[in-house]
């Protein structure tokens, strides 16, 4: 490697908007994310999933009807 030509790499601190902070290595001396795997949905098993104004169900019936593009053509 070249002198003096890469970055200090150092430890770190990560701060979430939850307040969850912890502590890594990075060029950064401190990095601030929104989402952690504290308070994320996913990661912290409160992922629900909404099926807001009956979607599924809209584009059920939507598709279920008889479109002339998604007929079948008949071959002669």
């Amino acid at each position: 490697m070249k002198e003096n030509i890469h970055p200090k790499y150092q430890e770190t601190v990560v701060k979430c908007g939850c307040g969850n902070s912890f502590t890594t290595r990075s060029t950064r001396k401190e990095i601030v994310v929104d989402v952690c795997n504290v308070c994320h949905p996913f990661y912290s098993g409160k992922e629900r999933f909404l099926d807001s104004g009956g979607r599924i169900e809209k584009f059920k019936n939507k598709f279920a009807g008889n479109y002339a593009s998604l007929a079948k053509k008949k071959k002669k």
